[in-house]
């Protein structure tokens, strides 16, 4: 059977166990923890699968494993215990009472199951069709990814301080590097999927997958990144104020200074 046709099993295996999962503890956002760990499936098993594979290969096995893992771990240790997310709660309301398990499995589970098999086809790529060994591009991808994982890693780090401070319950994060964007997180996940697009571009025909980056970009910026946290902040005064100021998604200067040094 291809590499590609086992993964597509291996992902349905793997969220349907997220399912059952979710379905156990009445919390569909446990999704949100696999989302990382799906890619680092994908990665280790086409690393195995294909014990032969060239250093490229290896390399952005790596890119994917730190990635993955680091995001997995971050959301688990930050939502587990915790109730529903918000996103997850008004997707029940909206599907009613009849077959609720069933719209979650399809809604929440399998679309994005499908999603990361179209993202993941790059990490594909490079364990089957990628012979040759390290290019000039491999390394800029690779710095690309170093890149946005410091800034995404750093983000996070802020914003969960940030919010370890009572003073700050109700705030509106606006220090480090929240000061230049209002998702250093996302935009830092985003960078790292161009990053690994560059090492995937050194393989045999790998420029024609640039519909991956763009896919997840475009998911971050338009459907289920930027949009709906702002969503949940919208009528804040603060944030209002804030969202006028600051940069949406790409770091850039404040349009004003801002005096207050509280982050609030």
């Amino acid at each position: 059977m291809p590499l590609y046709a086992e993964i597509a099993l291996v992902l349905l295996a793997f969220f349907t166990i997220m399912f059952a999962v979710g379905q156990r503890l009445k919390n569909n956002s446990i999704v949100d923890i696999g989302w990382g760990l799906g890619y680092v499936l994908i990665a280790l098993y086409s690393l195995i699968r294909l014990p032969d594979s060239p250093a490229r290969a290896w390399l952005i096995t790596a890119l994917v494993v730190i990635w993955g893992g680091r995001l997995s771990y971050y959301l688990a240790k930050r939502n587990l215990g915790k109730p529903e997310d918000y996103r997850y709660v008004q997707m029940r309301k909206k599907w009613g009472s009849r077959f609720p398990a069933l719209k979650a499995f399809v809604y929440v589970y399998l679309l994005q199951g499908t999603l990361m098999y179209i993202i993941a086809l790059p990490i594909m790529v490079v364990h089957w069709a990628s012979p040759t060994g390290l290019h000039v591009l491999d390394y800029v991808g690779a710095a690309v990814w170093l890149f946005g994982f410091v800034f995404e890693s750093v983000g996070d780090y802020q914003l969960k301080q940030f919010k370890a401070d009572p003073a700050h319950k109700g705030r509106i994060m606006k220090q480090g590097l929240w000061r230049y964007t209002r998702h250093p997180n996302y935009f830092g996940e985003a960078v790292m999927w161009w990053g690994i697009y560059l090492v995937a571009a050194s393989a045999p025909y790998g420029w024609a997958l640039i519909f991956s980056p763009l896919m997840i970009t475009g998911l971050l910026v338009f459907v289920s990144g930027v949009p709906l946290l702002e969503k949940r902040y919208r009528d804040n005064p603060e944030f209002q104020q804030y969202a006028r100021e600051t940069s949406p998604f790409i770091p850039w200067f404040p349009k004003k200074n801002r005096n207050s040094k509280d982050g609030g």
